[in-house]
């Protein structure tokens, strides 16, 4: 049976609850992070990245990305367009957004990279009428369809919103560090034409890339450990990822950890969230990733967990002489390899 309270947290107009879908291989999709790593690649890069989390729990949250993205040499820059539809509770509410996204990059001293990028999107947010159960028909039994006269069925519509975002990355071969900040405008998505901001997202993101060996083979593979960190800030929730990637091509293995343990529950924060264990293959051209998270907060094992896929595929770009030498010198940030 549907409560009603299920329907009202579905399109509550209490904007500091409002928070983002989320990735746990969070550099498996860059785009959503933050725009400036539109175009870090030498080749055209499609990624592919679904979420299914809690699917335990009133259906959980379904999350898709699709993104594409090429690095224009000639002009130090790089664009790309990334697509997010995301699926909530049994009331079936659904959100999509569409974004365009460049960047700009300048070379500084010591093969340093200052990128900087700006997203502008369009997005859209519907719900099911036809899975609400309003108060009027709790007196009747669930499986009749008895029609609704509560006035909140009148006021429902879709939600239609401009968002904008921004970023700055600064890596090399080895480090990198961003931020990126995340509806600037802090646009009104309610569903019932009253007042739903969407508060402001920050992030600050960075990586180091450790070799482990040093093989005298110019083409041998070496394996890499690269720890790296996402912390996010939206309204009063903030949270923190924490963990490291192993590769030794074409295996890839991770471990992360999500929550503040030093920080009390409160504010609707989660201070021990999850724990992400990470499995996938790399190849030079094509790449697939597999997580899962383990629930260590007071949901437990009742949740589900979360499953996550991302999917990578790099098209190679066909380049002059001249176009090569300009794309070798700027590097590429990764958590991974190195070309």
């Amino acid at each position: 049976m549907r409560l009603l309270i299920s329907i009202l947290l579905c399109f509550t107009g209490i904007s500091v609850l409002a928070q983002d879908p989320e990735f746990s291989q969070y550099y498996a999709a860059p785009l959503y992070l933050n725009p400036a790593f539109t175009g870090t690649t030498n080749d055209h890069r499609f990624i592919a990245n679904y979420r299914n989390q809690w699917p335990n729990i009133a259906r959980g949250y379904v999350t898709t990305a699709l993104s594409y993205d090429y690095n224009m040499y000639h002009a130090n820059s790089g664009v790309g367009f990334l697509a997010t539809m995301d699926q909530a509770g049994t009331a079936g509410m659904k959100s999509s957004q569409f974004n365009f996204l460049y960047s700009y990059r300048v070379v500084v001293a010591n093969k340093w990279v200052i990128a900087s990028g700006l997203s502008f999107g369009y997005a859209f947010r519907t719900i099911d009428y036809n899975k609400l159960v309003f108060g009027d028909q709790l007196q009747f039994d669930s499986r009749a369809q008895v029609p609704s006269d509560d006035p909140a069925l009148f006021n429902l519509g879709m939600s239609s919103y401009f968002d904008f975002n921004s970023g700055i990355l600064a890596y090399n071969k080895t480090f990198w560090i961003g931020f990126s900040a995340s509806h600037l405008n802090q646009p009104n998505r309610s569903l019932l034409n009253q007042e739903s901001v969407l508060p402001i997202k920050t992030s600050i993101h960075g990586g180091i890339r450790i070799p482990l060996s040093r093989s005298p083979l110019k083409h041998a593979q070496e394996p890499v450990l690269s720890p790296s960190f996402v912390y996010k800030h939206q309204g009063r929730f903030d949270q923190l990822d924490v963990g490291a990637y192993f590769l030794y091509q074409p295996i890839v293995v991770g471990l992360w950890y999500r929550g503040i343990p030093i920080q009390q529950e409160a504010n609707d924060n989660l201070s021990q969230d999850a724990v992400v264990v990470i499995l996938g293959f790399q190849l030079p051209k094509f790449e697939i990733m597999y997580s899962y998270d383990f629930t260590v907060s007071n949901l437990g094992s009742i949740s589900g967990g979360t499953h996550e896929l991302a999917i990578k595929y790099k098209l190679e770009i066909v380049q002059s002489a001249k176009t090569k030498k300009r794309g070798a010198m700027i590097p590429c940030p990764t958590f991974t390899h190195h070309r």
